[in-house]
């Protein structure tokens, strides 16, 4: 029986070149990721970029929380200014009540996931399920999500294809207070948002210690009243709501 020579020659090389396909598979999934590290690949992806305009945007994650959102939302009240809280389901399932507040007291609310896990760890089938029941969650506590923002602002092809088909705009961060780490304070937190603040940025809080390695709850309300301080000494304001990056 004949050899086809050259059929073995390919065959030689076939596992190479489905290592070279699975390996460009995983870069596509994964392509999008890059928007957290460069803001210039964010637009061409329909993700929000900073304005011109005389305001920033305050957006708060991880909650709610029972006591930081709280005291939060007394503030914001106080002060007449909005933010976007982006909601983790399984912090709405357990404090429905504060949820509902956020979008009772005029601010936006966002979907940030169900379980705070980075998306580069899972399947496209996971991020379906887990958006799914964050969704689900929000809605039995009488909530409709408007925007998104993927958790450590990490996205995949998934979340954003799945974000274009429910039509949320998703809302990355240009000036991060880094108020999660172990050893932030809340000089340290205002100082940071205030000193690299500019007209349309949006701003980076959380508003539950839950997935922070500090942990202590006082910190963002805190810091929240000292940039709100400093925004007006600065002639800025809150914005009122969230816009696109196709509206800027």
């Amino acid at each position: 029986m004949s050899v086809d020579r050259q059929a073995v020659q390919w065959w030689r090389y076939a596992p190479a070149v489905t290592g070279v396909a699975a390996s460009a598979a995983v870069v596509s999934y994964w392509l999008p990721a890059v928007s957290r590290i460069a803001p210039a690949a964010r637009r061409p992806l329909g993700i929000s970029g900073g304005g011109s305009a005389p305001e920033v945007w305050l957006t708060f994650d991880d909650g709610p929380h029972p006591r930081a959102t709280e005291r939060i939302l007394d503030i914001l009240a106080e002060r007449r200014a909005r933010a976007v809280f982006f909601l983790v389901g399984e912090q709405v399932r357990q404090w429905p009540a504060t949820a509902a507040r956020i979008a009772a007291e005029g601010h936006v609310v966002g979907v940030h996931c169900d379980r705070h896990r980075s998306l580069l760890r899972l399947s496209p089938r996971q991020v379906t399920a887990d958006l799914d029941r964050a969704v689900a969650a929000l809605e039995d506590a009488g909530l409709r999500p408007e925007c998104y923002r993927p958790p450590y602002g990490v996205l995949t092809t998934a979340a954003l294809l799945l974000a274009r088909r429910r039509r949320w705009p998703i809302c990355l961060w240009d000036c991060d207070g880094r108020d999660w780490g172990a050893d932030a304070s809340a000089a340290a937190v205002s100082g940071r948002i205030l000193g690299s603040i500019r007209p349309g940025a949006t701003v980076l809080l959380h508003d539950s210690p839950v997935y922070c390695r500090r942990g202590d709850w006082r910190l963002a309300p805190q810091a929240l009243e000292a940039i709100l301080d400093g925004l007006a000494v600065r002639g800025l304001a809150a914005a009122r709501g969230f816009e696109a990056a196709e509206s800027r």
